[in-house]
Order: C-alpha cells, then structure tokens, then sequence
C-alpha cells in the first residue's frame, strides 16, 4: 500500500505531461524553419525567483500554472497582463516544478520545467 502512496504521485506528474503534448505544440516553428519556446525561463536552477517573458506580445490572453513535479500539485496561477512575470520563490521548497501555459479556452499551448535550489 504504501508503495502506491509513492508511485501515485509520478504518475499524475507524468499523465500531465502527455496530456500537454496530446494538446497543442510547445514550440513556435519561424519562417527559417527554426522552433523557439513561447516563453523565456530564467534563472534555471533558480535561488529566489524566476522570470518568465513570453516572446510572442499578441499572446497577454495566457495563464501560468506552476504545478510541483513530484506531487502534482497546482501550485501557483497567473493570467499575464504584460510580457514578463517574475515569480518569488520564497513559498516554493526545493525541487523540480511543472509550469503549463493555457489558453483563453483551457489549453495548454506549452509546457516546461524549472529547478528550485535552495
């Protein structure tokens, strides 16, 4: 029993992730043929804080959801206004998390992940 205590929750983390990639493209194809990310994620590892700039300005209609890696847990929302957020991490332990960008109508359009390091 409580091996499925542990294995439960890597298999939420894991279900989100193809969830994400069964939705949408996380990347943005150029006219050179080249893909970029929406965003920008920096630092990474992070310490206190993490930026995120989304790259393309027509997309202020997006929501960061930060999610934790091992449990699964939504963690953090926030609906953009600009082109760049930085998150405080004071709330935030060590460890690996989730972030899902979704749209206007509940889709995740990208998905990465960032390191805590504290």
């Amino acid at each position: 029993m409580t091996k499925l205590l542990y294995i439960l929750p890597i298999c939420l983390v894991l279900n989100q992730g193809v969830v994400a990639q069964q939705n949408a493209p996380t990347t943005m194809v150029r006219g050179n043929g080249q893909t970029e990310k929406l965003v920008r994620l920096y630092p990474n590892p992070a310490v206190t804080y993490v930026n995120f700039e989304l790259k393309d300005n027509n997309r202020r209609t997006l929501t960061l959801q930060i999610y934790n890696g091992i449990l699964g847990k939504k963690m953090f929302e926030y609906k953009f206004s600009g082109d760049r957020y930085t998150l405080n991490l004071n709330e935030f332990s060590r460890g690996l998390y989730i972030y899902h960008l979704v749209d206007l109508n509940g889709k995740i359009i990208e998905s990465g992940k960032f390191q805590v390091s504290k």
